[in-house]
Formats: structure tokens, sequence, C-alpha cells
């Protein structure tokens, strides 16, 4: 397979425009009596029958159409309503689908065919809050910036088209169309094309577990879409496993493989795969992965990401097992690091308040904190055994959109703990074996907020801004009508703009020192830990008192890397001579008191490597 005609997925479905001239254009409308195809570009508007076959499908091939041309679907001389595989969405996802051709886009950097996992440095961003801009455009511009820090892998959050023009990407409709607001798709390919020409890595979160309040049409003419078998959190589950189930199941692997192909995606982060809700076997997972496999995945390096708060680790397996994927974000170890930095206890962080440092010893020694054991916060038990599996099988991180966004005022930690703290637990995820994660503008120690955003309208838009108050009425600080009043309401303009990067505050004294923290670490990682990634194994977990511990890892080049770490206020006694330990790698503290002989100071980390 060629890398230029891995740049255009040809779809069982949707509008495909054909190379002898004409567009073919299939709809699964099971629940349809009659469908027509719309072309709106005219006036009047041309309506076309189209062809009905077996199990719902319908179809026309027109040369009436062609790039460009904008169309709807009728269903029943009723609903106009969109295609559920459009491209694009040039009027939102209410308006009419837009034809295009990915053929028609130029390479820059066609020869690219991705990076190791191994040398993974993610960095998640949202598109509309990253710069002024809010665009793929815009983005452009900082990706320099993003490569020398020693980022290798974008984390874009979803850009599937949602309604409104703000929205975190959860709330998506319309899977196969790059959200209007932010560019047309031929600019978010310019994104991946000049990252790629930086060395950088693009993976996309794609949303596969629920469908967004609004815009979706699907429940007109499929009902066989959705299934009353099974429940999410957000109503109906998608039906991945009952009766005319494989449309559905083709619906989102055809997804994946299409931002694979055509937009050189180097991977996907698919989110809350807790909520995709399949009892077959294989299951959507297992299947889905398996399509990269064979496809994408034989001529470029395609990493899948998974986030699942089941912590199921046999979706991790090596390589060797025949891995489907490559890593998890781990949550576990955001929990305990936040509950060591800040003291809370509300919601999940209930279940790491006992004993935070040991939760993130084993997390840093064996992937997960959870693997069976019962959550208090549950009140079932919650993981598989990890310590079998590789530490870039997880992707550990400090703050990411979830845990700012979904704080009622979108604090980040540079607001809410001491720098010096922070610094300590900084170190430890940037240069700990298993893969990092940063979220923007946290390189530079970023204060403006990340708020919960969207803008809907109506009684939907009360009743978010509603949830989001009640969501939080059961926490510390919110007992008040008048507390909880306080909360930003999602759907005002003023909430996103708030929550967007202010480039200016990079350039502060402050701002500095954080850069240099980070570009350092990266480096350190870069040079002394990535290249003997491979094959590392844990060789040591021990506790050295209440908040210390030492780690230590055998890494592919049998050198030894050893982490000593003291999140106490106080200062340990631990009797080791240091230079036991190897050569000094990296050392923080909140004091300038050295790590000697017996002597471990108060909030400290110290890395060691010993060749």
């Amino acid at each position: 397979m060629s890398v230029r005609a891995a740049a255009h997925h040809e779809m069982p479905f949707g509008a495909e425009v054909l190379t002898g001239g004409g567009v073919e254009f299939r709809l699964w409308a099971p629940g349809a009596r009659e469908v027509e195809l719309v072309l709106v570009d005219g006036d009047p508007e041309r309506c076309l029958p189209m062809g009905a076959s077996a199990d719902g499908w319908y179809s026309a091939l027109t040369r009436e159409a062609g790039v460009g041309t904008r169309y709807r679907y009728r269903i029943d001389r009723r609903h106009a309503v969109p295609d559920p595989a459009s491209r694009f969405q040039p009027q939102g996802v209410h308006g009419p689908s837009e034809v295009v051709d990915s053929r028609a886009y130029r390479w820059r950097v066609p020869a690219w065919v991705g990076r190791s996992w191994r040398e993974a440095v993610v960095y998640e961003l949202h598109v509309g809050a990253f710069t002024p801009a809010g665009a793929f455009a815009g983005a452009i511009e900082r990706l320099p910036d993003l490569a020398a820090l020693g980022v290798t892998a974008l984390e874009i959050m979803p850009v599937a088209a949602f309604p409104g023009a703000r929205d975190w990407g959860y709330d998506g409709v319309l899977p196969f169309a790059p959200q209007a607001t932010y560019g047309e798709p031929d600019e978010l390919r310019a994104l991946v094309d000049a990252a790629h020409g930086l060395g950088i890595m693009v993976l996309l979160d794609v949303v596969y577990n629920h469908f967004g309040p609004e815009g979706n049409y699907l429940g007109l003419y499929a009902n066989s879409f959705f299934t009353d078998r099974h429940h999410t959190p957000w109503g109906q589950a998608i039906n991945f496993d009952g009766e005319r189930s494989r449309p559905v199941r083709d619906f989102f692997i055809q997804n994946a493989l299409y931002w694979l192909e055509e937009f050189r995606m180097d991977g996907l982060r698919l989110d809350a795969v807790h909520a995709i809700l399949d009892d077959s076997h294989p299951d959507i997972l297992e299947e889905l992965a398996d399509a990269v496999a064979a496809g994408p995945g034989k001529a470029r390096r395609i990493h899948l990401v998974l986030e699942n708060y089941g912590n199921e680790a046999h979706y991790l397996k090596p390589a060797a097992a025949g891995a489907r994927y490559a890593a998890q974000w781990n949550d576990d170890f955001h929990h305990a690091s936040h509950v060591l930095l800040t003291g809370e206890r509300d919601g999940y962080y209930a279940d790491y308040g006992a004993d935070p440092s040991g939760h993130l010893a084993r997390c840093l020694a064996e992937g997960f904190a959870y693997q069976g054991e019962t959550s208090i916060y549950r009140g079932a038990s919650r993981g598989e055994p990890s310590a079998s599996l590789p530490p870039v099988a997880f992707i550990n991180f400090l703050q990411n959109h979830d845990q700012v966004g979904n704080r009622a005022f979108g604090e980040r930690l540079t607001t809410l703990v001491a720098a010096d703290k922070l610094r300590v637990l900084t170190s430890i995820m940037l240069l700990a074996p298993s893969v990092p994660g940063l979220f923007m503008g946290e390189e530079f120690g970023c204060e403006r907020p990340f708020l919960f955003f969207c803008d809907f309208a109506g009684e939907l838009a009360a009743a978010v801004k509603q949830g989001r108050r009640r969501e939080f009425a059961r926490f510390s600080g919110f007992e008040t009508a008048a507390a909880l009043a306080e909360i930003p309401d999602p759907n005002a303009a003023e909430t996103f703009d708030r929550s967007k990067i202010d480039w200016a505050e990079a350039r502060t004294a402050a701002s500095a020192t954080w850069l240099a923290l980070h570009r350092n670490l990266l480096a350190i990682r870069h040079r002394e830990i990535v290249p003997a990634l491979e094959g590392t194994v844990t060789e040591s977990r021990t506790m050295l008192g209440a908040r210390a511990f030492c780690v230590r890892w055998r890494l592919g080049d049998r050198s030894l890397l050893s982490l000593v770490a003291n999140l106490s206020d106080e200062a340990l006694d631990w009797g080791v001579d240091p230079t036991s330990l190897g050569r000094v790698l990296f050392r923080e503290s909140r004091t300038e008191a050295e790590v000697g002989a017996g002597t471990l100071p108060a909030w400290t980390a110290a890395w060691f490597l010993d060749p």
C-alpha cells in the first residue's frame, strides 16, 4: 500500500467521489420506507430517488454531484437530514453535508511512517482553546515550540462535528466531519502534515460510546443503531451486539480507519471505553484494533490508546502476546498524585486518601493502583493485574482536560498547590519509564482555568447548566445555593473565552522557570531513558515510610534506573548511601539540603542511573 493511496479511505457508506466522475451516495436507513438524495446547491433543489436494497441500504450514483456539492437525505418525504457519514458540515450539524475528496490534498511529508511508542511524550490540546484563532491553522503556529520542548505526540481533543460553535468535543454527532468552526478538512490535514514535518505524531480523541444530545438524527430512520439492552450515563446505548448490529460496528470501525488513512493520524485515543457495552466475541474494541492492524497498521506505526475506568489490562498485553492497544491513560497515577498534592478526598479521590504514596508507588512499579481491589467510591472491585505489562503501556499525567475541566472552577494545579511540591511530582511524571502526558499550557505553569463549556440553546442549555450545578451539590464548599450559583454557566461565551490559553503568559519570568524545568527533564528523558526503554521491567518497589518510597527499573540495556521520593513535610532517615544507586540523573527538592547517606529531605525526588 503506497503512502499516496493511504490518503484516501474508501467507505461503504456516505458520499464517495468516483475516479471516473460522479458521486455514489449510500445510507443505511432500515426504518425508512423511502429515501431521496437532495442536492441543495441549485434553485430549486434537486431530489433524486435512491434505490433500496437488502437490509435497509439505499444508494444513488449521479454525475450531477461532484466535489463541493452540498446535499441532504430526505426520509419518507418528511425529514431532511445530514449524512451521518458526512465528511464536512460547513453550516453546522443541522445543515447540509458537503462532498469532499481527500485525494486533492498534496502531502508535504508523504514518507512519514510514524515513531516508536517508547518515544512518546503526549501533549493534549483543545483546538478551540489552544490559540486565539481557535482553529486548525492557528495550532500550526505553536508546533515549533512543542517540538523544542520535547513533545513527540499531540493528542487532539475530539473534532467531530458538534452543535454550536464551542464544545469540549464529546457532544459530537457526525463522527466523520471535522468541526467547521475549526476549519476545513484540508486545514486539519495541514496540521497533521506540519506536525509530521517536525517529527511529532498526532493522535485524535474519538468518542464511540455515545452521541451528543443535539443533532443526532439516526433515531428517525435507523433505530437499530441503539439498544435498550444496555444503558449508559448518556441514555440509550449504541447497539454493538444486538440484532442488526453489523452496520453499527462497521460504522465505527470505518470511522477509525477514515481518520487514520484520510488524515494520516498516527493513532486514536478511544474515550471512556468502559461505557462501550458489548457482549460479543470479539468485542468491538478487539475487532476495531484488528482492522487497524490489518489496514494502515501494516504500512505505518499506529498507536491506539484507551481511556478505561475498568483498568482492563488484557487490552494492553505486550506486542509479543498480541497487544491491540499501546497504552491507557492512567487515572490511578493522577488521583494518587492529586491527593498527595492537594489533600482533597472528595468523590473518587476517596479511594486514594488512606495511602496515596503507596498507590503512587504501585502505579510507577506495576501500572495500575487498582488491579481488582474494591473501590470505596464505587463499592465494587475494579481492575485487572497489570504488573506484567511494560511501563509504556501507561500514560501518566498530573493534569488533563477531565481532571482540570471537571472541577467546578477549572483550576489548574499551579493555582491549587505550592510550586515546589508540584515541581517534585512533575519530575516523577516526566522521568518515569511510563509515557508522560501534558495538558496544554502545563509546560509553562499556565494559571488560566480550563472550564467546562458548550453551546446549546433553549431548554437543553438550561438543563446542562442546572445539571452541572447538581453535580457539585454533594461536594464540600457547595452546600448552599449561593455557592452553586457561582459555578460558571457552560453555555456562556465568557466561559469559553476564559479557558483559552494566553500565550503572553508564557513569556513571564515565572513561566520561564516552568519551561526550563520541562525542557530539561524531557531532554534527560530522551537522552538517557528512551533509548533503553525497550524491554524495561520493574526491579523493586520499597516503601521507606508512609509517604516515601524507592522504585527501581531494569532498563533494556541492563542499566538500573532508580527513583527515591519523599513526599512528606519531614526529612526521612532512610539509611542508604545514595552513591550506591549510581550517578544522579536529576534531583528536585523544596530545600537545598543534599540527599545524603541516611537522610532524604522533605518533598524530594532523586533519580539515579547505574550502568
